[in-house]
């Protein structure tokens, strides 16, 4: 039997809130705790949902399901821009895009759609990874990341005044698949020929390559590769990548609990449109596997074909921290994974100092010849003999 949900669904505008039973304020996700507390008065919940393992769906079969759902009714709005009033303090709430929880700006009361994540005609979400990454700690990992950016703008490191840090719950489908490939090409053994001798009379050697026509079969398995399935000019997904590896196997199954008081997105691109990724990222390891299949000291491959035997997929929300700074009208992006505390990111570069170091480079090189150049010519003139007559 499930747990009762002690969210308040405010049904005109198809949201949730978390009110505290002591108080009457907005409860929110607690990373150090894992628990829900009150920021108002330090009322500490537990969370609700059980703690059971995501299951995986065979692909093929979930979106067929979905593309009929998406036929006969139309899916909640998740681009432009979805405005609903806050229910604690009436002011106006902006939802931009695909995002589906964020604070009222005016009273900071957390707010989640509910409108999104158990839509018929969308994807539901199977399960999250919670916060590991607490805020004390995502900036301290920001602060020594800074701080060895060199040769970024002295004002760049005054970001804690200039720069926007938030907690974000990013929308993945983790793929799993069984495949087996077909291949044809030809393995390559070098082998050496003398060809001469040198001046010395040492042999000179050439190293050749004989061909022999090869096929055969592989099998991989994968499991649980991630592809991030946001997109939009506020996330680097080269960046983002470089947060990887995500801890996917301690993922959970979904509840909007753990979602309270950050942010949060669905999914821009869903399961079927994210997979080319997927499949360019597994390609690339059948490749691998089949040139180790291959041996030798060189592989041509000359014809590959590939058999999904089986897909599945699971849509997982992983955590980040995001630091945004604008500088010189740009904006700068420093991403922190919310797990492993995993840092990637971009910052400015100082002409200035950057200048400043080839001169202090060139200055140093100089200085070097000079010193050189002295003792070359110091040594050679204490070297030197003067014979007198006898």
């Amino acid at each position: 039997m499930s747990p009762p949900d002690r969210a308040m669904l405010h049904r005109t505008e198809m949201t949730r809130t978390y009110p505290c039973s002591a108080c009457g304020g907005q409860l929110a996700f607690d990373i150090a705790s894992q628990k829900l507390r009150c920021p108002s008065c330090g009322n500490y919940s537990e969370i609700t949902a059980p703690n059971t393992p995501p299951q995986t769906r065979e692909l093929h079969a979930a979106m067929a399901e979905l593309r009929a759902l998406q036929s006969a009714q139309s899916a909640p709005q998740v681009s432009g821009q979805w405005e609903v009033v806050c229910q604690n303090c009436g002011g106006a709430t902006e939802f931009n895009g695909s995002l589906t929880a964020t604070k009222c700006p005016y009273c900071a009361t957390p707010i989640q759609r509910d409108d999104v994540h158990n839509a018929p005609a969308r994807l539901p979400v199977d399960g999250l990874v919670p916060f590991q990454v607490a805020e004390k700690q995502a900036r301290q990992l920001i602060e020594k990341w800074v701080t060895k950016r060199w040769f970024a703008p002295s004002d760049f490191k005054k970001y804690r005044r200039v720069g926007a840090f938030s907690s974000l719950y990013t929308a993945y489908f983790t793929y799993d698949a069984d495949t087996s490939t077909w291949y044809e090409g030809e393995r390559g053994v070098d082998y050496r020929v003398r060809v001469g001798t040198d001046d010395d009379g040492d042999p000179i050697y050439e190293t050749r390559t004989n061909w022999y026509h090869v096929a055969g079969e592989v099998g991989n398995d994968f499991a649980d590769l991630p592809v991030l399935a946001n997109d939009g000019p506020s996330l680097d997904h080269r960046r983002i990548k470089a947060l990887e590896p995500w801890p996917v196997d301690q993922a959970r199954s979904y509840s909007p609990e753990f979602v309270a008081g950050h942010l949060c997105r669905t999914y821009d691109h869903d399961a079927e449109e994210s997979l080319p990724q997927a499949q360019q990222e597994m390609a690339e390891v059948i490749e691998s596997t089949v040139r180790a299949d291959i041996g030798g000291d060189h592989q041509r491959i000359h014809h590959l074909q590939t058999n999904w035997n089986y897909l599945g997929f699971k849509h997982l929300l992983l955590p980040m921290w995001l630091l945004t700074v604008i500088y010189n009208e740009k904006p700068f992006q420093v991403y922190i994974n919310g797990l492993t505390g995993q840092v990637s990111g971009d910052r400015p570069w100082s002409k200035i100092k950057i200048a400043a170091a080839i001169v202090i480079g060139l200055a140093a090189a100089i200085v070097v010849i000079v010193v050189f150049s002295y003792l070359r010519s110091h040594g050679h003139s204490s070297g030197h003999t003067t014979h007198g007559r006898r």
